[in-house]
């Protein structure tokens, strides 16, 4: 019964989601003012059944009812709590369910605290928003219901995917839905204002905590992924350029430039059009990855299905909203007009190339990921585009980010000059090469990466600290009274550069090896002695686990007791790996345990990883300077700019 008042639930969801597409977007264009207030009842009855669609699927997965195809299907009556909560969205079907309880929040969010939008862009927005979430529930109805019976129940389930039975990747996916479907707002603030004709600094002081909010929940997003990928696959990876890591990896990217683009809309009314077309693209690049997840046009170990049909509705919707959107931007762009100018050596320069580079960067990562596609299509060739080609396209844009950003930053609007801002940012440039001087002289094989990587990322974090100091006017007793706008953003850039250094210096002096160890075995591996002392079979909630038990010494004293692990889970007849890592601030040991042999040895694969940690404390400093930033004043009371911009518009 509960699963049915679930289905039921979303098919009165999607009525409302129809009515608020509608209704609100007639009133604006009419300026009934009813018709638009009726956006707001609308979004927050649309999240309200949504979320009952979603408890409902979440108490069958708690209780086990497997009658429900998708518990059958993803759970197991031995699963622990956790992951029966979490196979919730751990699979095709529920993970949209969650997408669109995340599209229906933002909406409400919007309804609630959208009072000082003008009542006609907040109808048009809140319209928009109806719409995306009226294309995705039809998906869901019509291709992925998460409420099908089994008749006859099955006693059973088949399990979870045991990779997906990892606290870090439970938690991965809202925080990366979070970033994806918040993106939304930014699209229908886009919209609203196509249709409306008017790009202001109103708009984007608007628009900005949306996007903020949005990126800041995609860098955890990316960053727990991208852990989980460290520390449970066990190759002692971080990124693998895997397709599916790059479909959330090009909306960040382009939410970074629209952040940047933002500012010099709200502070010089320029780049108007440019950011509009921004918004648009961002969600698009959302939207293009959960095609790519969820249509099986490209192989990738994250793939949520392989069905031709939702991938030809995902395509639609894709079309729809992605075309439909650059087509009312070819329209209205000429609208999208403005007066002010900028000499390219000023803040607006430096934002408009840093928006370049990032936008260049976001279209090399495209290219990368569905070129084996192309070339399949196209003509029949069968290929794969890894590492070396994103390595060598992307960096390079991503190193010139890192040598403009403190320089822009400290630039003054509408025209600056280049002396001052050396001047300024001496001692920063003086630190960065100390940096880099410091790797060259560790690295054994004098690694050009390392160099580089160290400078640039000492390079940023100095370059922050200059921007404070100046923001402060050298005065430390102003430092509290800064702007929480100004703390965030010198707080993301000094974790860009934290991430930088851990990197570079751990893509260059990484230490690997693998070998078969017998018990009591010591093997050394870069200054450590390594003993395998015992393997032995445990029995765990839901699985088989070969554990080994290992000494890690140094100078013939020991360190620690390390305990790596070959899972196996009969269910699903699936072995995993669980990496014993030993994490401290400046490097990590990494431990593996392979297969038995035959000659009674053990496979054990050691890993260096310097500055591993650093990669991840980066992208969290990245996404606090986000947080910082949305709590900043401006964007919780009632600007003058906002209440001059509701005052100004006319009835319609």
């Amino acid at each position: 019964m509960i699963a049915e008042l679930g289905h039921f639930a979303l098919i009165l969801s999607l009525a409302v989601a129809l009515f608020q597409m509608t209704v609100p977007m007639i009133g604006a264009a009419r300026g009934w003012p009813a018709w638009m207030e009726s956006a707001r009842p609308a979004a927050l009855a649309q999240f309200g059944l949504i979320g009952i669609a979603f408890a409902a699927l979440t108490a069958a997965f708690i209780g086990s009812d497997f009658s429900v195809a998708l518990v059958y299907e993803n759970s197991h009556s031995m699963k622990p709590m956790l992951y029966k909560i979490t196979g919730v969205w751990g699979n095709h079907e529920g993970s949209m369910l969650l997408w669109v309880l995340i599209l229906s929040l933002f909406g409400a969010a919007a309804a609630s605290f959208g009072e000082h939008l003008p009542p006609a862009l907040r109808a048009r927005v809140l319209a928009v928003q109806g719409s995306v979430g009226a294309a995705f529930l039809a998906f869901i109805l019509f291709t992925s219901n998460p409420f099908t019976r089994m008749v006859p129940p099955a006693f059973d389930g088949r399990d979870l995917n045991p990779l997906l039975q990892d606290p870090g990747l439970a938690f991965h996916p809202p925080f990366l839905y979070l970033g994806y479907v918040g993106l939304s707002m930014a699209f229908s603030f886009a919209v609203a204002a196509l249709i409306e004709g008017r790009v202001d600094a109103a708009w984007a002081r608007w628009v900005r905590p949306w996007t903020l909010a949005a990126w800041m929940f995609l860098t955890i997003g990316i960053a727990m992924g991208s852990w989980w990928a460290y520390y449970e696959l066990g190759w002692g990876g971080f990124w693998f350029w895997d397709p599916v890591e790059n479909a959330s990896f090009m909306p960040w990217l382009l939410a970074t430039a629209l952040l940047h683009s933002a500012i010099v809309v709200e502070k010089r009314e320029a780049l108007k059009s440019w950011t509009i077309l921004l918004s648009i693209v961002a969600f698009g690049f959302s939207l293009t990855g959960t095609f790519i997840v969820r249509s099986g046009v490209i192989t990738s170990v994250h793939s949520f299905a392989s069905d031709p049909t939702r991938g030809m509705f995902i395509l639609a919707i894709l079309a729809l909203f992605l075309g439909g959107g650059l087509t009312l931007f070819a329209a209205r762009a000429g609208a999208m007009t403005t007066r002010s100018v900028f000499a390219p050596l000023s803040r607006e320069g430096a934002l408009l190339l840093n928006n370049l580079l990032l936008a260049v960067a976001a279209f090399v990562v495209f290219i990368g990921t569905i070129w084996p596609l192309v070339a399949e299509m196209a003509f029949g060739r069968k290929l794969s585009v890894g590492a070396p080609f994103f390595d060598k396209a992307f960096t390079p844009f991503m190193v010139a980010l890192a040598i403009i950003l403190p320089i822009g930053a400290i630039l003054p609007w509408k025209r600056g000059r280049i002396g001052r801002a050396v001047q300024a940012l001496t001692p920063a440039g003086l630190l960065a090469v100390a940096v880099a001087g410091l790797a060259y002289a560790l690295s054994t094989g004098h690694s050009a990466l390392a160099v580089t990587g160290a400078g640039l990322g000492a390079w940023l974090i100095a370059g922050a600290a200059v921007d404070l100091w100046q923001r402060a006017g050298r005065d430390a007793g102003r430092l509290g009274r800064l702007p929480r706008a100004d703390w965030g953003r010198v707080i993301a850039h000094a974790g860009l550069g934290v991430s930088f250094i851990g990197i570079s210096l751990l893509t260059a002096w990484s230490v690997e090896d693998i070998r078969i160890a017998r018990k009591g075995e010591t093997f050394q591996v870069g200054g450590y002695d390594i003993t395998l002392q015992d393997v032995r079979q445990v029995q765990g909630p839901n699985y088989l686990s070969m554990t080994a038990t290992m000494r890690l010494a140094r100078d013939g004293r020991d360190i620690a007791v390390m305990q790596p692990e070959k899972r196996f889970y009969p269910v699903q007849s699936m072995p995993t790996t669980e990496a014993a890592i030993r994490s401290r601030p400046f490097r990590d040991i990494y431990l593996v345990i392979g297969d038995a042999q035959q000659d009674g040895g053990w496979t054990v694969r050691t890993y260096i990883k310097p500055f591993a940690g650093w990669i991840w404390a980066g992208w969290l400093l990245m996404a606090l300077g986000g947080l910082v930033s949305l709590t900043d004043r401006r964007w919780r009371v009632a600007a003058p700019a906002r209440r001059a911009a509701a005052a100004q518009v006319p009835a319609e």
